[in-house]
């Protein structure tokens, strides 16, 4: 047996894993109470629900991603088993069950009293970050009322630029690329999605240094775009051009979100002359509801009237590079914690902005209104 204590197997203090996410509907009576969830708070009156929930209706009222979520759940807990890391791994979600609060009350009760917490987001922004910790403090707020002593809870740093989670989406480029026909190949373009959000929301996310245009959101998502491009480039000797474009645009009209959506992209490119397009959903861990509907469902749709051939490249999903990503981190940040961290190591992040903080810092991916927020530096958990 390993010893669990051992240098590379180590994660104290932490006593457990829990991998938290957006949640989805598993069938078609869920669809409307999954939308109340997720629009709680904004007055929409349910016939608009049921309108919204047409993109899950067509998929028989099923979101791919909590089958998703537990794939990658039996791919760490494989990971860790197979390299020795003692560390049972939970799973919660922020609008549908498992809930979170539940799975913290249940983490709680079997005596978890140190909690690591991965996102399914690895990129900065207010709904990939900050409101993730928001529904933490509102969890631990209840378990306080109920009586019982909330846990300390770190999350992970964001891990867009990490090894692991970039790799997978070379090689996913690099399959579309090869999937399109040989004349239209070479001449192919790469169009990097993510989700769009308010532009004011962009220019605020990460930390205050990083404010303005885009803010790190923006940074971010260009970094690991042009990573990909660039190994994309060395390994095929074909320079294709490409794009950082947007899509699940939300909300009302009149406030600006970041732009350009991807079927104008796709127009635009037509009309260009190019050959043939890759989308590469770049801001997605897994190939959730708003893959599968806004790229395989629209966009290809619009890809074909307009006559452009098109590939979609996967996402990482639970690729066993992503789950020994996951271990890196956990141990790495435990090290650093326990004091264990070699002087002078680095953590792992490729690209030009280096890793991303461990502690979020005052004023990073600020809220729309005043609200405590866990794993943070102004966290009331500490």
């Amino acid at each position: 047996m390993p010893d669990v204590h051992a240098a590379g197997h180590d994660a104290r203090p932490y006593d457990a894993l829990l991998l938290l996410s957006f949640g989805g509907p598993e069938g078609p009576d869920d669809v409307v109470p999954f939308l109340e969830n997720v629009t709680r708070g904004r007055g929409i009156p349910k016939e608009r629900l049921k309108e919204v929930g047409q993109h899950y209706f067509r998929f028989g009222g099923v979101s791919p991603i909590n089958d998703q979520n537990r794939a990658l759940l039996d791919a760490l807990r494989k990971d860790f088993a197979e390299h020795g890391l003692d560390l049972p791994v939970y799973w919660g979600n922020r609008n549908w069950a498992p809930y979170l609060t539940d799975t913290l009350r249940e983490m709680v009760t079997e005596g978890h009293r140190r909690i690591l917490v991965l996102a399914t987001s690895a990129y900065a922004s207010y709904s990939g970050c900050r409101q993730y910790r928001e529904n933490l403090a509102e969890s631990l707020a209840t378990l306080e009322a109920e009586g019982l002593e909330p846990p300390t809870i770190d999350k992970l740093r964001h891990y867009f630029n990490h090894p692991g989670f970039v790799r997978p989406m070379v090689d996913g480029v690099l399959e579309s690329l090869a999937d399109l026909p040989e004349d239209a190949r070479a001449g192919a373009h790469i169009a990097f999605t993510t989700h769009s959000i308010p532009t004011a929301a962009a220019d605020a996310s990460g930390p205050v240094e990083d404010h303005g245009d885009g803010g790190a959101y923006v940074k971010q998502h260009l970094d690991v775009a042009r990573l990909i491009a660039d190994a994309v480039r060395e390994e095929t000797g074909v320079e294709h051009p490409w794009q950082l474009v947007y899509q699940s645009r939300s909300g009302a009209p009149h406030i600006p979100w970041l732009e350009p959506d991807i079927c104008d992209h796709l127009e635009e490119q037509k009309s260009a002359g190019v050959p043939a397009v890759v989308m590469a959903p770049i801001g997605f861990v897994s190939d959730h509801m708003e893959v599968l509907y806004d790229l395989d469902t629209e966009a290809t749709a619009k890809a074909e009237e307009i006559g452009l051939p098109v590939r979609r490249s996967a996402t990482v999903g639970a690729d066993p590079r992503f789950a020994a990503a996951v271990r890196e981190l956990v141990l790495e940040r435990a090290a650093r914690e326990s004091g264990r961290a070699a002087e002078g190591a680095a953590p792992c992040a490729l690209g030009a902005l280096g890793a991303s903080h461990d502690l979020c810092p005052v004023g990073c991916c600020p809220a729309r209104a005043l609200k405590p927020a866990a794993a943070g530096a102004d966290s009331p958990y500490a």
